[in-house]
């Protein structure tokens, strides 16, 4: 890979409320999908694309988490660094929250992703990263087709590649934000650089604000997706693998 290394965080600190029973004694993104847990889907993906480096966000059991990886002999080579929010602020920080507190560990761009969608085909590259270092946008964000749970979508994109905020009413067509995306670091300055004080923020306000001054591009990503947000998604996941 040529230039700086690039990192990558995976949000893993969330309760699971909705995916209990089984969150109740394993954190989601250990929950397994084809027989292997969810989180490593991601990690042996960034891995392909060459993206070893990644930070990890914690909160509910997340010291599984982190004995998963250091499980010997298991996986790629990764050099892995926590984000424990549960032990420094006695649980999960929220998304924005959860990334502002981490920003010292990450570089000026850095990918992100939610630990606990699904999305087995995504190539992380460094022509995505390159592409996006060479302009000036604050994020880029990769859209999916409305899931059946989330049929209004979340965000627009224009002809020209920006993700738009539109209003709730509006005809232009919405999709599903991925939660996989590129992220410049200035990103969140309306932040504390590192949120000592353990401040609660989501980030989709965040996002809304940035698109509204076009400081967001987006594109759309045709591949299998699904939030593994219910234990029926997840049955219906495992089911589809021992029909094929």
């Amino acid at each position: 890979m040529s230039g700086p290394a690039i990192k990558a965080m995976i949000m893993a600190a969330g309760r699971g409320e909705r995916m209990r029973p089984l969150t109740d004694s394993t954190p989601k993104p250990l929950l397994k999908v084809r027989g292997k847990p969810l989180i490593d889907w991601h990690a042996e993906a960034l891995a392909r694309g060459g993206f070893t480096d990644l930070v990890i966000n914690t909160a509910w059991l997340g010291e599984q988490i982190e004995s998963h990886f250091n499980q010997p002999g298991r996986g790629p080579q990764l050099s892995i660094t926590y984000s424990h929010e549960g032990v420094d602020f006695g649980g999960a920080l929220e998304t924005a929250g959860g990334i502002a507190r981490a920003l010292p560990l990450l570089g000026e761009v850095f990918w992100l992703l939610a630990g606990d969608v699904f999305v087995p085909g995504f190539e992380f590259t460094r022509a995505a990263v390159d592409r996006f270092t060479a302009g000036d946008r604050l994020a880029h964000l990769w859209l999916v087709p409305n899931p059946p749970h989330n049929p209004k979508g979340d965000f627009g994109l224009g002809a020209d590649g920006l993700a738009l905020n539109l209003p709730k009413d509006s005809a232009e067509p919405k999709f599903t934000y991925s939660t996989i995306g590129l992220y410049r670091r200035e990103f969140f300055d309306t932040m504390p650089f590192g949120n000592p004080q353990g401040l609660k923020a989501p980030l989709a306000p965040l996002l809304r604000a940035a698109m509204d001054n076009g400081q967001v591009s987006a594109q759309l990503y045709p591949g299998p997706w699904t939030d593994v947000g219910t234990p029926a998604r997840l049955d219906e996941l495992n089911q589809a693998s021992t029909t094929h």
